[in-house]
């Protein structure tokens, strides 16, 4: 049985469960988390000690990464030791270095007969906007983080990467929201289990698609009320001006929601890559807008291949199949991982949190 979460839910969203498996219950997957409460950023990552297949989907206009292009199915190496979900946007990539420093000193890593090289890959989101923006994640923040990994339960909320997430920008800073990271795993009936981690930066806004209500987004604290997408474009269509934050700054490059997705089942790079595409269908579900030219939208796929099934040859169909359910899959876990970073998140910084609308919001 996972261990416990801890996070708190809202009356609003009882009805979800709040014991769940996560990423970290996938075999072969750690997860752990270094965060900086003062600077307001921090650092997830995600371990595959043993290598782990992985692919990536990069369908936001404004990426922050690293080692996409080597996860590209038509690339050599198809193994992958760490990942990683960082704040400090493009500076966050540097802690790399402290994942990287971890995995040597344990002997992972890409085998080049010299040595055992780590293939850590990972993206960042914008967060130098709240806190100290000369906070930003550094390489020993990133191993105390493996240092701090473990392979089961879950954090939720304002933790790791997701402490200085916000969402609902798209009205201007004055209307965003406190976001963070989120969880969520689905179970196959064949054994499989499906994790992942996501990390909530967006521009748009969060809704549950099971009732189509907003639960996070931009909200006018004056008259407690949401504020929707729509109405933002009415007011400024395209041709008449720049959708900007109402500072005169646009919104690009400022912005993302960043996730893994991981399988117990044994999938080949291309089948991950595909597993990458169809998890981002969550996110279409769960944010509107997605995938938008202000974000960064990054999605990495892994398959650890410690579970039986997958393993032996299967016909195309089977195979196809099998990749198929699994996408539906990721597709609800990651719908389960951004609303569970909404709701799970408590306000900082002065911004304010689904938590702290009370019943009016």
């Amino acid at each position: 049985m996972p261990a416990a979460r801890n996070r708190r839910c809202t009356a609003h969203f009882q009805k979800r469960e709040c014991d769940m498996s996560s990423i970290a219950d996938v075999k072969g997957v750690k997860m752990g988390h270094a965060c900086d409460f003062q600077g307001v950023t921090g650092i997830t990552v995600v371990l595959c000690e043993d290598g782990a297949v992985g692919s990536v989907a990069v369908v936001g206009g404004a990426p922050g990464t690293r080692e996409t292009d080597l996860m590209k199915p038509s690339f050599t190496v198809s193994e992958v030791h760490g990942l990683f979900l960082a704040g400090g946007s493009a500076f966050g990539l540097d802690a790399a270095g402290g994942i990287v420093r971890y995995l040597e000193e344990r002997g992972a890593g890409f085998d080049t007969q010299v040595a055992k090289v780590p293939i850590v890959a990972g993206a960042v989101i914008f967060d130098l906007a709240i806190g100290d923006s000369g906070c930003r994640p550094t390489p020993d923040m990133a191993y105390t983080a493996c240092i701090n990994a473990r392979s089961y339960g879950a954090r939720s909320g304002n933790v790791g990467a997701g402490v200085g997430a916000t969402v609902g920008k798209l009205w201007g800073p004055r209307y965003m929201m406190k976001s963070g990271l989120g969880n969520g795993a689905v179970k196959l009936e064949n054994g499989v289990l499906v994790g992942c981690v996501m990390v909530v930066n967006a521009a748009g806004d969060v809704y549950d698609p099971g009732t189509g209500q907003p639960l996070a987004g931009a909200y006018d604290r004056e008259n407690r009320r949401f504020l929707s997408c729509s109405d933002r474009l009415e007011k400024n269509p395209a041709g008449s001006g720049q959708i900007s934050t109402g500072n005169g700054h646009d919104l690009a490059g400022k912005n993302t929601t960043i996730g893994v997705v991981a399988t117990d089942a044994s999938l080949t790079k291309e089948e991950c890559r595909r597993v990458a595409i169809m998890a981002m269908g969550g996110l279409a579900q769960a944010i509107r807008p997605a995938f938008t030219p202000f974000d960064g939208d990054t999605v990495f796929a892994v398959s650890t291949g410690k579970a039986e099934y997958g393993r032996s040859r299967l016909d195309a169909g089977l195979r196809a199949s099998l990749v198929a359910q699994i996408g539906i899959a990721a597709q609800k876990a990651v719908v389960d991982a951004v609303l569970d970073a909404v709701v799970c998140c408590e306000g900082i910084a002065g911004i304010p949190a689904r938590c702290g609308l009370g019943s009016r919001g």
